[in-house]
Order: C-alpha cells, then sequence, then structure tokens
C-alpha cells in the first residue's frame, strides 16, 4: 500500500467500486495481484441451464457477477415457480365461474303396468325430464371478475417472491464478498507482520530485546486464528448462495474482485412515487380490494333470483293394460319455467354488510402497508447517506492518514526510536479500518438492495 498524500486523497472522488488495498506495500513497492477462480465451463453451464443434475465428487466453483447468480435464482427457484403455477390455477378458475351449472337429467319409469300412472291418452310407462339453473346474469359476470381480481393478487405474489429473492441473493453474494476482501486483508496482513518479524529478528540479533520476535509471532498467530474464522464466515455465506441458485451442496461461489454499488437515491418523495407504481405488496392489496368490491356486488345481486327451465317427455301406450277407452298413445311433452324466491333479507342485508367490511378492512391494511413502506424507505436513505458518509470519511481521511502513521512508525521502528508496541498498535488500526471499509461498502451495497427491493420495480 503506498501512502497517500492527504490534499490530493480528500480532493479525489470516491469510485463506486471496491478496489483491493495491499498493506505489504507499505514495506515493498507493490502487491502481488490475488487470484480468483476461473469460470466454469460452457457445458456446467449448459447443464444448469437445462435444470440437469449431474453428480460431481468435487465441489465446483464459480466466479461471476450478482446478476448472472440472479438471474439463476429467478428461473429455477421452486418458490417462484411455486406461485407461478398458483397464478395458473387461479386463471383456470376464470371460465369454470362464468359458465352455467351442470344441467340435471332425470328418468321416472313404471314397470309395473297395472301400478303405472293412467291417463286419457293411456298408460305412462316412462318419463324423462332435462332442466338447466340459469343464474342471474351479472352474477356469473361478477365471478368472473372476482377470480380475474385473484389472478392479479396471485401475480402480485410472484412479484414478491421474485424482489425477496433477488434481495436474498444480493445479500449473500456480499456477504461472499465481504469475507473474500477480508481474507484478502488478513493475508496481506500476515505478509506484513512478517516483514517486521525479520526488523525484529535483525534488531535482536544486533543486540535488541527478544520480546518484538515474539510479539510479532504472536501477532501472527492472532492473524491464523482472524483468518479461521473468517473462512468459515464465507463458507457459510456460500452456502447462503448456493442454496439460493439451487447448487446447495455442490457449487462453491466465489464473488468478483470488484463491487459495483449504484448511486444512492437522494430523493424520498421519487421513492414514493415509484414504490406506489411497482411495490408488488401494494399491488396485490389494491387489488385486494378491487376483488372485495366485486364480491360485495355480488352479494347485493344476490336479492335476485336464479332462473331454471326445464323439458319433460312423457312415453304414453295405448296397449292392453290401459284403462281409459279413448286412449290413442300420444306422447306427453311440456316445458316448465322455475325460480328461486330470495326473501330471506336478513341473510342478503348480512351478506352485503360482510363483504363491506372486508372491503373497508383491505383498504386499511393497503394504507398501514403504505405507511410502513414509507417509514421503511425513510429509514434505508437516512442509513444509506450515513453509509456513504462513514465511507468517505475512511477512504479520504482516516485511511490514508493511519498509512502515513504506519509509515512513520516502520521508519522510527528501523532506526529505533520507537518501540514495537507502538508499531503493532498502528497497524492494527489500520487492519480494522481497511476491514470497516470494507464491512460499509457491504452494508452500503445491502441496503441498496433492500431499498430495490421495497421500491419493487424492476432492474
Amino acid at each position: 500500500m503506498v501512502p497517500r498524500e492527504h490534499d490530493s486523497a480528500e480532493s479525489r472522488s470516491i469510485p463506486t467500486e471496491i478496489q483491493s488495498v495491499g498493506f505489504s506495500e507499505l514495506i515493498r513497492n507493490s502487491a502481488e495481484t490475488p487470484e480468483f477462480v476461473p469460470a466454469p465451463s460452457d457445458a456446467s453451464e449448459t447443464d444448469r441451464a437445462s435444470g440437469v443434475e449431474t453428480v460431481r465428487q468435487e465441489p465446483v466453483d464459480t466466479s461471476d457477477s450478482v446478476e448472472t447468480f440472479i438471474a439463476l435464482a429467478l428461473a429455477n427457484h421452486p418458490s417462484i415457480q411455486a406461485a407461478r403455477q398458483r397464478v395458473s390455477a387461479e386463471f383456470h378458475r376464470i371460465p369454470q365461474v362464468r359458465s352455467l351449472p351442470d344441467p340435471q337429467f332425470k328418468n321416472t319409469f313404471w314397470p309395473i303396468h297395472d301400478q303405472s300412472l293412467q291417463t286419457a291418452a293411456g298408460r305412462l310407462g316412462n318419463q324423462m325430464s332435462v332442466s338447466q339453473v340459469v343464474p342471474w346474469p351479472e352474477k356469473l359476470r361478477t365471478k368472473a371478475a372476482i377470480v380475474s381480481q385473484e389472478v392479479r393478487v396471485a401475480q402480485a405474489e410472484v412479484q414478491r417472491i421474485e424482489r425477496e429473492i433477488t434481495e436474498s441473493v444480493r445479500l449473500a453474494y456480499y456477504e461472499v464478498w465481504f469475507a473474500t476482501r477480508a481474507i484478502e486483508i488478513n493475508k496481506e496482513t500476515q505478509e506484513l507482520i512478517n516483514d517486521l518479524a525479520k526488523v525484529a529478528e535483525a534488531r535482536y540479533r544486533s543486540g535488541g530485546t527478544q520480546q518484538d520476535v515474539l510479539r510479532a509471532r504472536l501477532e501472527s498467530d492472532r492473524l491464523a486464528n482472524q483468518l479461521v474464522s473468517l473462512e468459515k464466515q464465507k463458507q457459510v455465506a456460500q452456502a447462503d448462495l448456493a442454496t439460493l441458485v439451487q447448487q446447495p451442496v455442490m457449487l462453491v461461489m466465489e464473488s468478483s474482485d470488484k463491487l459495483s454499488l449504484a448511486n444512492v437515491p437522494q430523493q424520498l418523495d421519487e421513492l414514493i412515487a415509484l414504490a406506489e407504481q411497482c411495490n408488488p405488496k401494494l399491488a396485490g392489496l389494491a387489488s385486494e380490494i378491487q376483488r372485495d368490491r366485486q364480491k360485495q356486488r355480488l352479494a347485493c345481486l344476490q336479492k335476485y333470483p336464479n332462473l331454471q327451465f326445464g323439458l319433460n317427455w312423457g312415453l304414453v301406450s295405448d296397449d292392453s293394460n290401459v284403462i281409459s277407452p279413448v286412449a290413442n298413445g300420444h306422447d306427453q311433452i311440456n316445458f316448465n319455467v322455475g325460480t328461486t324466491l330470495p326473501i330471506w333479507r336478513d341473510k342478503i342485508n348480512a351478506g352485503v354488510r360482510e363483504a363491506a367490511n372486508r372491503t373497508s378492512s383491505t383498504a386499511k391494511r393497503l394504507d398501514a402497508e403504505r405507511d410502513a413502506l414509507y417509514g421503511k424507505l425513510r429509514r434505508l436513505l437516512v442509513q444509506a447517506d450515513a453509509l456513504v458518509e462513514q465511507r468517505d470519511i475512511y477512504a479520504q481521511r482516516i485511511i490514508p492518514r493511519t498509512e502515513d502513521t504506519l509509515t512513520l512508525a516502520i521508519a522510527d521502528y528501523r532506526g529505533k526510536r520507537t518501540d514495537f508496541f507502538s508499531l503493532i498498535e498502528t497497524y492494527r488500526e489500520l487492519l480494522m479500518f481497511e476491514t470497516q471499509l470494507a464491512r460499509i461498502e457491504a452494508s452500503l451495497a445491502g441496503t441498496l438492495a433492500q431499498v430495490e427491493r421495497t421500491v419493487g420495480c424492476p432492474q
């Protein structure tokens, strides 16, 4: 890490990508570029895209951008697929509810001749009838409108799950990135400690104290212990990310070396306007209100009767078993029309009031969700602004000045003008500040992901 001048550092703007910083540059002129795992072959990508699960004996490492992982999760996650199936199921309800009920067919027959129904035209041996119930026309259209709104509610749920999965992938990816960056900082610091240990050993051989050598080795062991924790943290984040893209066992996710950050939104009013248009929860509740209004309309339509139309045909026989002397054997055909009698007004009025109360309840839920969304957006913007300010302070002021302090401390230690304890304290501060900067960047990216999910507009 090459020390920077304060004036020039403070005058430069902070880039939107995190750049790797090498601690060992305080001792050497340049640091080695960390190696990252190459992307998978085309064959493995084809297998994942086609949904074919291939059994491998060794885990597969893959390094790619967060957008690629999001695309994989949205294409394969079972929660999204289940929600899409619910949309299809609701859609197929529409032709069911707007269709007429099944007609009824009846067949009445008298197998015993002397006990069958007798008419002037002859003996009635068999009678068949077909009837059809026809609801009031507006009832069927209203039921179809209710299910149409249910389809929209299900579609909004799909969008909500997609935004939730997208946010989860981003947060898991940023945790992988932070753990990777912290491991890099740890290894670079280990190189610095090794160089300082060599300086301490040289001083010890020239008559200095052995305590500095032991202290350097102790710091090296402390870094090794910290590295174990970071490796475990990274593996947990990799497992979370792999689970989201439906590769929970064999795929080992690696983040890219740079973390691109979008600009922090500045206007709360603009975000609120976008959320009103895009947020899936608000859209789903708005569709629920329309559905409940249609249910209220259907409840009002219950005061109109349902009609029933029928056709009857009777087979008349004029054989020797008839009683009538004028039997002619002419068959009977008749039509009938019936209707329900919606006379129980208390029941109908109670249904109307029930539907009205449900509509009012859903409207209040929409208001509550809107207020909660506005408050969440406000909190996230405050949090994002604070993280941006902290990032600027760390990157432009704290870290450059700590680097300069460490450079001077190293020179003073070599010149025997300071002790090893002061040098270690300065290096620890720089290690902490670099790690905190990486955490701030990851937290800022996660906050922006939460803003994106809360607003709901697809990127």
